[in-house]
């Protein structure tokens, strides 16, 4: 089951609770209301009775707390495991490009033809490298061995390759760790006594 619908599961259920917890102490009041009113041992009991059935819809209402809780950690985890995944792709993207820039400027210093848009990409990220680079290339202009290379970047057109982060879909779609307890029925609200 995924996370997030077993969220909704069991807070559609800690709604239920609440709502039966409500009707029994309506219900406990108006037996101690009865009993106040007319001193008959009868709506006294009940109004135990019903106390006791309070007690117990009280008893699942926390234990269903500790499960959304859990339920709260483990979409926390899902959430934060892709957060990382992000971090971690944009920084070997990082790297990658920085290494493509350092590869640019020793073509260039070594008096190598580049593209005009890998130099360009050179001269924004790191001015200085770039001018550093083509001070050394005047040493190089008059060698008949100049290699000629293609640009180390794919068309601009093409775009990056799209990587879609979602960590609120991922963590939602995670799978439930662990069995989670069935769903009992909570005691009955003591119509009719």
């Amino acid at each position: 089951m995924k996370i997030s619908e077993a969220q909704n599961i069991y807070r559609a259920h800690r709604q239920e609770l609440i709502d039966q917890t409500r009707n029994l102490i309506r219900q406990r009041e108006e037996a101690q209301h009865k009993y106040h009113a007319t001193g008959s041992v009868e709506f006294s009991e009940q109004a135990v009775t019903l106390q006791l059935s309070v007690d117990a819809v009280r008893e699942k209402f926390e234990e269903n707390e500790k499960i959304l809780d859990e339920l709260a950690e483990q979409h926390a985890l899902a959430w934060n495991a892709e957060v990382a995944r992000q971090q971690a792709d944009t920084g070997s993207e990082q790297a990658e490009e920085y290494a493509k820039l350092m590869t640019v400027a020793m073509r260039i210093s070594r008096g190598d033809i580049v593209p005009y848009k890998d130099e360009k990409k050179l001269l924004e990220a790191y001015p200085d490298m770039y001018q550093a680079a083509k001070s050394a290339q005047m040493l190089h202009q008059l060698d008949e061995k100049r290699k000629k290379h293609k640009s180390l970047w794919k068309d601009e057109e093409e775009g990056p390759e799209a990587v879609e982060y979602d960590p609120q879909g991922k963590a939602d779609n995670a799978e439930v760790m662990g069995d989670l307890p069935e769903i009992k029925a909570a005691p009955e609200t003591g119509e009719g006594l």
